[in-house]
């Protein structure tokens, strides 16, 4: 049940900061928020992160059908249990799928959050994406060490 809680959540916030960002700020324009820790730009990514792959933001639809279709299958075989993974995944589903939405009725990404200082423009998806899967690292990694046999005592 978290699994789907956390994305929903995620996948609404993701999808109503988008509509507000096209609703409210014209392509390329800026805003300043949060005392200038955090510009607002409005920009369609045709492509993937960091604006690579410019024109071809379209091939990643697909990888994010067959990570969710991943995803619920490993649901269904028992193997996301874990508080963790089920974080985890919840996360990065609404981040792959929050920006395959975007794809299929935009063409492409509407990116908008800007830290102070360097770096690049982003969205609620990728943040989700990122963190959920440092989440799901740390829960396999933390879970292999809890699963671990014990060592054996030579005499």
């Amino acid at each position: 049940m978290l699994f789907y809680l956390i994305a929903a959540v995620m996948l609404a916030a993701d999808q109503l900061s988008k509509i507000w960002v096209r609703s409210n700020l014209d392509p390329g324009e800026a805003t300043t928020v949060w005392g200038g820790t955090v510009h607002l730009v409005h920009l369609n990514n045709t492509g993937a992160a960091g604006s690579s792959f410019q024109g071809y933001g379209v091939w990643f639809v697909p990888v994010a059908v067959v990570v969710l279709a991943f995803v619920l299958y490993s649901r269904y075989q028992g193997r996301l249990k874990s508080t963790w993974m089920q974080v985890g995944t919840g996360l990065f589903v609404a981040g792959a799928v929050g920006n395959a939405i975007d794809r299929v009725l935009y063409s492409g990404v509407t990116d908008f959050i800007k830290l102070k200082g360097e770096g690049g423009v982003m969205n609620v998806a990728d943040i989700c994406l990122n963190i959920g899967l440092i989440v799901l690292l740390i829960a396999m990694f933390v879970g292999r060490k809890k699963h671990r046999a014990p060592a054996k005592h030579l005499p």
